[in-house]
């Protein structure tokens, strides 16, 4: 029986990992940058498909190369209130993670590669290389967030980086890459992707602060203090849908554009939740609470901006 339920195990394993419930926020900033495209035009099926591949394999690049930092670092002791990870419990060896990231990193480029290709031709030689550069820069990030000497996400720079890469860039280069222009106006949806996914982050950082604390990670939270990084998830969840707001009515053309603002119960009902909870453990459930309803903001602020 044992030789039957190990694959079961194992797979179980490396899917906690993976952490799913992380991957709508990878998804998220596509949609909303395809659907602007498609707003706007010209809109490319191949590559929506193709960034949603990259982005999604991006974001578990990230998630394994996590796993890995943090049993390095020692912020996933016996102290943490999170998920207990696959290295620090022993379920996945060092040097088995280690294969996976790199496998992680050679799909990342391969996809951004095809992705690239699919956008741009052989027409248009500096923008490739720039976009290249720019994958990277990324494949850069998701490893080096809390893996390698100097991890930046253990300085709190982890917030910065989120609003960057699944807002600024998540967005505004998903638009570029279908239209092959820049329109300044895309800033305000790409601000407020980027917000929702820097809150889903502070609650994991509300979550882990003590834990965090101890292992020398000075996220925002730790730096502030559990009352203030609470403070600023209300203001990171109202600025996103001001944003939002103000980007509808800059191109304003009809009431479907507000569609989002249904979602706006679910993200107060979170703000709550946040601000009421004081239990690490309790706070666990309103992460993925609050990555499900930043996809559902984004997929209602994308259908209304298409009808």
């Amino acid at each position: 029986m044992a030789r039957s339920e190990e694959p079961s195990n194992n797979r179980k394993v490396w899917i906690e990992a993976v952490r799913p419930r992380t991957l709508p926020l990878a998804v998220a900033s596509i949609v909303m940058g395809s659907a602007l495209a498609a707003v706007w035009q010209p809109f490319n099926w191949t590559v929506a498909i193709l960034c949603v591949l990259t982005a999604v394999l991006l974001q578990i690049l990230s998630n394994l190369a996590n796993d890995f930092g943090d049993s390095q670092h020692g912020a996933d002791h016996a102290r943490r209130e999170g998920p207990k990870r696959a290295v620090q419990s022993g379920a996945i060896s060092e040097k088995t993670m280690l294969r996976a990231i790199a496998i992680a990193a050679l799909l990342s480029m391969v996809s951004g590669l095809a992705l690239l290709w699919f956008a741009f031709g052989d027409d248009a030689r500096e923008l490739f290389i720039l976009f290249v550069l720019l994958g990277a820069l990324a494949i850069i990030a998701a490893i080096a967030y809390t893996a390698g000497f100097r991890p930046y996400g253990y300085a709190g720079l982890g917030d910065l980086s989120v609003l960057l890469f699944f807002g600024w860039l998540g967005v505004m280069g998903t638009y570029f890459l279908h239209t092959l222009r820049f329109d300044w106006l895309i800033i305000f949806p790409a601000t407020c992707s980027g917000l929702l996914a820097v809150a889903v982050l502070n609650v994991n950082n509300i979550r882990d602060a003590e834990s965090d604390r101890l292992a020398g990670k000075r996220t925002i939270s730790v730096r502030i203090g559990p009352k203030r990084a609470r403070v600023y998830h209300w203001m990171l969840l109202a600025t996103a849908v001001l944003c939002a707001c103000v980007y509808a009515l800059l191109v304003y053309s009809s009431l479907w554009q507000f569609l989002f603002v249904l979602a706006v119960p679910l993200l107060i009902k979170n703000g709550l939740a946040v601000w009421r909870t004081q239990s690490p453990r309790e706070i666990n459930p309103l992460l993925k609470q609050l990555s499900l309803v930043t996809l559902l903001f984004v997929l209602l602020f994308s259908v209304g901006q298409l009808l």
